[in-house]
């Protein structure tokens, strides 16, 4: 929703100026200036992309506009369900989760946090360390380095659509200007018009440009932007899983303070304090 609002504010804003200054409106309005320029760009965006980066865009738009950021409930819930799953392997050894790893849709200790079986990249993660743990002998330094390259592998494919709106943006002046020079040739075929004549041919020309750069830069480009914070953000969540799994597993910290290892690097407007957390977890006992 707040992407269309700022939608909405950059096309008032442009309209609302233009409309003050006492702009014709119908030189303004050159669907074919629009569609040399989008046109363009859209082909030279097909031509740019795999087939999976061009799916992978589709997703992360669909994602842009129903996206709903992290909170401070999610961190909660993914660092009781943590404690959990440290507490018990502390307890009962690693061989007691066996059975919720391997099916955690239907495991009722994960049910427990929904909001955490629903953001599958992370359960993914989760479950895939802990597998790897259990059937293993990796020495913790090995897993970190796995785990970083796993995280630095997904996360640059993630961002694959975000860099591929950026090259759009990036193009989009360049072919305003292309459509403005194609105006230029109309407009030289009528050089014995009028002169009233002449100077719509040119104004419509100079639209060509106009659009380029506001498709760059108030629409495309900064949903670019937006798709890599996005990502960046997913990011940051499994950062969290990271450290506390490190923490417990290769550092053999009480699960406790392996809780509190991943609280730290939650982002301060959704961090939950050390002793509301504190409370949450002497609840759960």
């Amino acid at each position: 929703m707040i992407i269309i609002i700022g939608f909405v504010i950059v096309t008032i804003s442009i309209i609302a100026g233009y409309y003050l200054e006492k702009g014709n409106f119908s030189v303004l309005f050159q669907p074919a200036e629009l569609l040399i320029v989008a046109g363009a760009a859209f082909g030279a965006f097909i031509v740019a992309s795999p087939m999976k980066v061009l799916k992978a865009t589709v997703v992360a738009t669909k994602r842009m506009f129903s996206y709903k950021p992290y909170t401070k409930e999610d961190y909660i819930d993914l660092l009781l369900l943590l404690n959990g799953i440290f507490y018990k392997i502390r307890q009962q050894g690693l061989v007691a989760i066996e059975s919720d790893v391997d099916n955690p849709e239907e495991s009722s200790f994960f049910k427990s946090y929904p909001g955490v079986l629903k953001k599958h990249h992370a359960l993914t993660f989760l479950t895939d360390t802990l597998r790897t743990v259990m059937t293993t002998t990796i020495a913790p330094h090995e897993l970190e380095a796995l785990i970083d390259s796993e995280l630095e592998a997904h996360h640059e494919e993630a961002i694959l659509p975000s860099q591929m709106l950026s090259f759009v943006a990036d193009m989009l002046p360049g072919l305003g200007i292309v459509a403005a020079v194609l105006g230029v040739v109309i407009t030289m075929g009528k050089i014995n018009e009028p002169p009233a004549v002449l100077g719509h041919s040119v104004g419509a020309a100079l639209v060509g440009t106009f659009l380029g750069i506001l498709l760059c830069y108030g629409y495309v480009g900064p949903m670019s932007k937006n798709m890599a914070l996005l990502a960046a953000e997913d990011l940051q969540y499994v950062t969290v899983l990271k450290v506390a799994l490190l923490a417990f597993i290769g550092g053999g910290t009480a699960p406790k303070v392996a809780v509190e290892f991943g609280r730290r690097l939650i982002p301060a407007n959704v961090q939950p304090s050390f002793v509301e957390l504190e409370e949450l977890l002497r609840k759960k006992k």
